[in-house]
């Protein structure tokens, strides 16, 4: 970013030519690189049924759409504080 005064949105990202990026701070990926990777699995979700009270709905429902994922992440958050 230190070539730009602000951040790039999305569109000026995408206009930027392939030969005008700089990969020069990007460490190359050798073998000992490929030795010590290993395979991550994504956490995905699992579609289940789960009954909550209206008022609770009705908040998370309120902003508008994406309501089931602000709750996983309310839910995620609350895992993570547990797990210390």
């Amino acid at each position: 970013m230190s070539r730009h005064k602000k951040a790039l949105d999305p569109t000026e990202i995408a206009a930027i030519e392939d030969a005008a990026i700089d990969f020069g701070d990007i460490p190359e990926l050798d073998e000992a690189f490929w030795q010590e990777a290993r395979l991550v699995e994504p956490d995905r979700t699992e579609q289940i049924t789960l009954r909550v009270k209206r008022s609770v709905l009705e908040h998370f429902r309120a902003p508008g759409k994406g309501y089931q994922t602000r709750i996983n992440r309310v839910l995620e958050s609350y895992v993570r504080a547990q797990r210390g």
